[in-house]
């Protein structure tokens, strides 16, 4: 799965936005743009189109920054990628033409697609702020 940088510094914005939701504190841009090594400039582009896609609201002033519109729970993984990135599309290989056996393959690439987009919608921001704080205890090793 290739996942453009814009996509994954959006994730991470909101992530740290999602930490700040319930306490309902803006998050500076320097603050977010700092934790994560992301570009500034790049960081604003990203928060614009997020703002731009009612994602997240700003606040200016002294005591500004970004907060999350909605609930972290009710954000999806596959909503923001669609946002940055545009529709989750299957593989698009010889379209419906081709021999048996490259249709076979295009339809298992397009069930794996599928599935893809199936787990990322269904993959909140809080699932990943609580995976977070899950112990490191709990990982099993054969």
């Amino acid at each position: 799965m290739n996942v453009s940088a814009r996509t994954e510094y959006a994730c991470l914005a909101l992530l740290e936005l999602a930490l700040h939701y319930e306490a309902c504190q803006p998050v500076r841009v320097r603050q977010i743009a700092d934790a994560h090594g992301i570009p500034p400039q790049f960081l604003m582009q990203i928060l614009l189109q997020l703002k731009a896609a009612g994602l997240v609201t700003s606040t200016r002033g002294a005591s500004g920054g970004y907060r999350l519109v909605r609930d972290p729970a009710e954000l999806s993984l596959g909503e923001v990628m669609q946002v940055m990135d545009g529709p989750l599309h299957g593989a698009d290989r010889n379209g419906a033409s081709g021999t048996p056996l490259s249709r076979a393959l295009r339809q298992t690439w397009d069930r794996a697609a599928a599935a893809e987009r199936e787990w990322l919608n269904a993959t909140s921001f809080a699932d990943l702020i609580a995976a977070v704080g899950e112990p490191a205890e709990q990982m099993f090793y054969i």
